[in-house]
């Protein structure tokens, strides 16, 4: 059963219930109200006979005329025998005993052998009694009447109820609908898009709202996982695949050293050739094991810092390391950025080694930071070759001109880390010529306020 039918089923049990709690309330007080009014013409005619017991059979039959009583009046003698002076409209077909006037002397009783009669009884002298009796046949018929006006009542109420709760429920329970097939879709695996719009009470609107937070931490997460298993997927592949030619070499040259006629030239060029290829690896590991942890875990570590000190310190070390090469250089203080300081030294270390590797030893280099209203921007420039095509973004093992081997050209992963690192602090890398004649790459980094000094973080702690 749907809940929206649930919900209305249960708000017209609840209608029903309260109706008919009302409805047997009020039969139940008017009942009472009818007892109390026959009750009262009873004693009204006792009384009449209490005060004057000589004449109180006189006076008794005068208050039933005088109020018009439907009351019967009977005379009971001490053998039994049973009089009527009066008979009411309901006439009482048994007679009552002694035993029944004994025991309505005092107050007014409702005897099993007189079912459907109330009696009261008075001592008129003589041994006789005079024996009041009013039919209760008519407040039990009027009471059955109002109690089936009451469940007539009590279910025109509850279908009016039912309309009214389908009318005024309608735009909660459509959204509640809608809501539910769309969380199943979701539940399926289909794209069930945004969720559907709400047309009912603010807490369906709450209730919306927080679905479809869910749903986008939902689809946040299966995406997390795809790009999780496609970023190991990739890696699998890329390993594999520029693993296979050093591997390929090392078994290669370690067969012919497996031979017995090996001259100690071959033997020496062999093994130089096999710790090449091993290195090579390691260097190819390496990158691939920093590629995986640039795009699977680019917020660890995250901070503050001024992206020219860093830059100034990797350059600095470049210019000793370089020798004759002409490297000139300049950064502004106060380029602060958010990321990880550790990820801008290997992207000046990669372009730096490209520079290194693949251009002459006396081609000029140069290295600008600089602001640009909110941007930190960073020039990396050569006077080398060049590339053949610029503004493309970096692909894995991309090798931007043929000639290189792989020998020469690295391992291929070097512009692609630069490019990934970039993203991590939600910048823009791009390669155009420079005026050097060779390659520029230009970075672009959102810029960050400066990050308090801990001379001002220890002055605030000690004004509060």
């Amino acid at each position: 059963m749907r809940i929206a039918t649930r919900l209305t089923a249960l708000f017209v049990l609840l209608t029903i219930i309260v109706s008919l709690g009302v409805g047997w309330f009020a039969v139940v007080m008017s009942a009472r109200a009818q007892y109390a009014t026959l009750d009262g013409a009873i004693n009204t005619v006792i009384d009449s006979g209490v005060r004057n017991p000589n004449t109180a059979l006189n006076n008794a039959l005068y208050a039933v005329q005088r109020n018009n009583y439907d009351l019967t009046l009977d005379v009971v003698s001490p053998s039994g025998a049973v009089t009527q002076v009066s008979t009411a409209q309901v006439p009482m077909v048994a007679r009552p005993t002694l035993a029944d006037v004994r025991s309505s002397l005092h107050q007014t009783v409702a005897p099993a052998n007189l079912a459907g009669f109330e009696i009261h009884s008075l001592n008129v002298g003589g041994g006789d009694y005079l024996v009041v009796a009013a039919s209760t046949s008519g407040i039990r018929k009027r009471d059955q009447h109002l109690a089936v006006l009451v469940a007539s009542a009590a279910a025109v109420i509850a279908l009016f109820a039912l309309l009214l709760a389908r009318l005024v429920m309608r735009g909660d329970l459509r959204t509640m609908e809608r809501l539910i097939d769309y969380a199943g879709n979701v539940a399926d695996g289909r794209d069930a898009g945004s969720p559907p719009p709400s047309e009912g009470s603010r807490d369906l609107r709450e209730l919306r709202g927080a679905l479809a937070v869910m749903v986008d931490a939902l689809r946040g997460r299966i995406e997390d996982e795809a790009r999780h298993a496609r970023a190991m997927q990739q890696f699998i592949d890329d390993a594999s695949h520029e693993l296979r030619t050093p591997l390929t070499v090392v078994k290669g040259y370690h067969d012919l050293l497996d031979g017995a006629d090996v001259s100690d030239e071959q033997r020496a060029r062999a093994l130089k050739r096999v710790r090449r290829e091993i290195e090579r690896m390691e260097l190819l590991v390496s990158d691939l094991l920093l590629l995986a942890q640039v795009r699977e875990a680019p917020r660890d570590g995250e901070r503050i810092f001024d992206l020219g000190a860093v830059v100034n310190e990797r350059v600095s070390d470049f210019v000793v390391e370089s020798g004759r090469r002409g490297v000139r250089w300049s950064v502004v203080p106060g380029a602060y950025v958010r990321g990880r300081d550790d990820f801008v030294e290997r992207l000046v270390t990669n372009a730096l080694s490209n520079v290194e590797r693949h251009t002459p030893p006396d081609a000029p280099v140069r290295v600008t930071v600089t602001l640009e209203g909110d941007v930190v921007v960073l020039v990396i420039e050569d006077g080398g070759p060049g590339l053949p095509i610029y503004g493309e973004r970096p692909q894995r093992f991309q090798r931007f001109d043929e000639s290189r081997s792989r020998e020469t050209g690295g391992s291929g992963l070097g512009m692609s880390i630069m490019a990934d690192v970039v993203d991590t602090f939600g910048g823009t890398m791009t390669t155009e010529p420079s005026e050097l004649g060779g390659l520029a790459i230009r970075i672009q980094i959102p810029l960050e306020e400066a990050p308090p000094s801990p001379a001002s973080l220890t002055a605030f702690e000690a004004r509060t």
